[in-house]
């Protein structure tokens, strides 16, 4: 079964499958090769290149001078170079972007790589399907593996504990799993939020601190590692505990219209937080990300423009503790 094959759904199933697997054709994958790749990026991303190995595959965020992702991404090594994933309608930009700074690495290229795609996968079954022994090495979020035909990744499980991985498949070609077990790219999404793992789309590029969508919580950000654009301001507000807002996850039993991503969430009349993913169910419910303020979390929230909606909170699968620490004053 190819790409184009993939069945096509913005509405995801509910209950979300404990098993399936999705070529995720929303997303393209780059490759960054030369002898300045790691230094190229190290500059570049939130993520420490050095614990970027074939047994680690951790995500990462690139941000603007005052600290703001404009690329959320994972990191994988392949050989002497390394694997990056970005959402396709940001690829163009995200790419302009960092090729400003590629510029200065002479002999080191980023490209498209039209071959690799990435394959989102529920359920330990149908991973142990392509890892056989090699799943025992898989313990936590971004430990990986590499196979026959790609690099196996364990990702953050659901808020409600089904397994998640990506599977990089770099050789090209049919991926060997059932076709039977085939789900949609929004049941995929939906597992995404279901497991407080948030992407940036043009509403909300450039919009947040990595810190504001739990990215540091998901393994995307190293608060040890050296200089890169956007630093001072993101480890700022980690040490000196300034994050007054987070991502957190709700649930609507019954709505018509989707809230899209940059929209705003209100306590009463006041604008409180912003939508950063959304997802609509096919029994009528949608479920929701946002980044919302932390002295206006507890309160009734409803999407902008619909006030009947009545947004109900739902865990994560990860502590949050800023929370806890968060003064009552913005960011």
């Amino acid at each position: 079964m190819t790409d184009t094959d993939s069945p096509v759904s913005a509405v995801a199933d509910f209950p979300l499958p404990n098993s399936g697997w999705a070529v995720l054709d929303d997303r393209v994958v780059v490759r960054i090769s030369g002898p300045g790749t790691d230094k190229f990026l190290q500059g570049q991303f939130s993520q420490n290149l050095d614990e970027v190995t074939p047994d680690r595959s951790p995500r990462a965020a690139a941000a603007t001078p005052k600290g703001r992702a404009y690329c959320l991404t994972r990191m994988v090594r392949a050989g002497d170079d390394i694997l990056m994933d970005f959402p396709s309608e940001l690829a163009d930009d995200i790419i302009s972007h960092l090729g400003k700074y590629l510029m200065l690495f002479r002999g080191t290229t980023m490209e498209l790589v039209q071959e690799t795609s990435i394959v989102g996968i529920l359920g330990n079954e149908l991973a142990e399907k392509l890892a056989e022994t090699a799943m025992g090495s898989l313990k936590e979020p971004g430990d990986s593996c590499v196979l026959r035909d790609g690099i196996l990744v364990k990702t953050q499980s659901t808020a409600e504990g089904t397994a998640r991985f990506e599977f990089w498949h770099t050789r090209g070609g049919e991926v060997t799993l059932p076709a039977s077990s085939r789900m949609s790219v929004a049941d995929w999404q939906a597992s995404e939020i279901a497991a407080g793992v948030t992407s940036l789309t043009a509403a909300t590029q450039e919009s947040f601190v990595p810190q504001m969508l739990n990215w540091q919580h998901v393994g995307g950000v190293h608060f040890k590692k050296g200089c890169y654009t956007g630093q001072e301001v993101i480890a700022r507000m980690h040490f000196l505990g300034q994050l007054k807002k987070s991502l957190f996850r709700f649930r609507a039993d019954e709505a018509k219209e989707l809230p899209a991503p940059g929209s705003a969430l209100f306590a009463g009349e006041r604008s409180v937080g912003e939508v950063v993913n959304s997802i609509k169910y096919r029994d009528g419910s949608m479920e929701l990300l946002a980044v919302v303020r932390h002295d206006a979390a507890d309160n009734p929230l409803h999407p902008e423009g619909l006030p009947e909606v009545v947004l109900k909170p739902l865990p994560l699968p990860y502590p949050v503790p800023e929370r806890e620490k968060s003064a009552q004053s913005d960011t």
